[in-house]
């Protein structure tokens, strides 16, 4: 899947688990990753940042190929994205 700065994601647990970033680190993800929506604020290469506004937590890299296009909250940026 191409991602586009602005797009928001959710990461995909079937392709998130095992994989070389799960391996390579700890392998408990939080929820969140799952659960909420996050927006990508930068891409590089095959990675993209992501930002969960909910939760207060650092922007985390993971793979495009790792992520699922969700819609926006009634199409329009809720408050808790705005950066």
């Amino acid at each position: 899947m191409a991602v586009k700065r602005g797009d928001f994601v959710r990461a995909v647990r079937e392709k998130l688990e095992n994989s070389l970033e799960a391996k390579a680190s700890d392998a408990r993800f939080p929820p969140y990753l799952f659960e909420t929506k996050g927006e990508v604020v930068d891409l590089s290469g095959d990675y993209a940042l992501v930002k969960f506004g909910i939760t207060p937590t650092p922007n985390i890299w993971l793979r495009q190929d790792q992520l699922e296009a969700v819609d926006k909250v009634d199409g329009i940026t809720p408050n808790w994205m705005i950066g």
